[in-house]
């Protein structure tokens, strides 16, 4: 009897010194001790209590008190369950960590497409903002443009003939370049007038064609108006000399008679030229241009030399 209890303490002292080392393995604590609640030794060193202090996973704690099945049964029971408990969740782990490295890699390629899409978007978007202000700029400045050039044709210059003088008038007989004999016509006469801008926000710039003066379609006499510059809302008197020196007659001089190179009777004049206005509204974008051809009936008075005589009621504006 006493043999059999020394070699049940042994067992339980060798099982007390290997239980910490397999339960360090598997994480888990067990404290075992022999009953105590019957004085029989056999019962005593055939009864054990394994009690688990601490689970990892959170599962209740069982007891088993089965002398049959002896501690190493309770024990490899106990680490049965658990370990059936945590695999599951090992494997659900690692299922779980073998599909994150894919799930990024979806998610990653998804954010570069719709990246990709978004810069393509907004690239399309750029190019039609820059397209529509360009067309956007272009219709507004066309259409300031023609407002400024329709606001500018209705301002017209005026143009007023006043008078013409003829300081000399003689008819004598001579040779042409050709050496051709007839009458010719040497005369000096001046003609005034006067140029007013009527445009309230822009000045104009005014040319002239030379003044003709022609008798029975020979141009007898030339001037020249100089150019100049008129500002907005103004005028100025305009003074021009028309000079004619040995002009031939060839066959128009017949019915001119004269004495001592004086004419006797009063002789027909037309006189025709086109005076040229040019604005500069809007740099050299909008420049309205305004022609104004005039052309005057005179009659040379061989009794009213040196004198002025007005051009009102005589002269064609167009």
């Amino acid at each position: 009897m006493s043999a059999h209890l020394s070699k049940t303490d042994s067992e339980v002292s060798s099982l007390s010194q290997s239980s910490p080392a397999r339960s360090d393995r598997r994480q888990v604590y067990y404290v075992q001790s022999p009953s105590r609640d019957s004085h029989d030794g056999e019962k005593t060193t055939n009864s054990f209590h394994s009690t688990p202090v601490l689970s990892p996973m959170g599962s209740p704690p069982h007891s088993h008190s089965n002398s049959s099945l002896g501690p190493h049964s309770s024990r490899e029971s106990s680490s049965t369950r658990l370990s059936g408990s945590m695999k599951p969740q090992r494997k659900h782990d690692g299922s779980r960590k073998g599909r994150k490295p894919w799930k990024e890699f979806d998610a990653i390629e998804e954010e570069g497409l719709l990246d990709g899409d978004g810069a393509h978007q907004d690239f399309h978007r750029r190019r039609c903002y820059f397209l529509a202000f360009v067309v956007g700029f272009f219709v507004l400045f066309t259409t300031f443009s023609l407002i400024l050039w329709g606001a500018s044709r209705p301002q017209k210059p005026k143009i007023t003939m006043k008078s013409i003088s003829f300081n000399e008038f003689r008819v004598h007989a001579g040779t042409d370049s050709s050496g051709v004999s007839t009458q010719m016509v040497t005369m000096n006469c001046t003609v005034k007038l006067t140029y007013r801008n009527t445009a309230t926000f822009f000045g104009v710039h005014v040319t002239s064609t030379p003044l003709d003066l022609f008798y029975s379609q020979l141009t007898v006499a030339t001037g020249t108006m100089r150019k100049f510059y008129q500002s907005r809302k103004s005028q100025r008197a305009l003074t021009v000399v028309m000079l004619g020196s040995q002009i031939p007659l060839y066959g128009g001089g017949a019915s001119l008679g004269s004495l001592n190179g004086a004419p006797t009777q009063p002789v027909p004049l037309t006189l025709n030229f086109i005076v040229r206005s040019r604005a500069y509204v809007l740099g050299k974008l909008v420049k309205p241009k305004f022609y104004k051809r005039i052309e005057c009936s005179v009659t040379m008075n061989p009794m009213k030399m040196s004198r002025a005589i007005s051009l009102k009621n005589k002269c064609i504006y167009s």
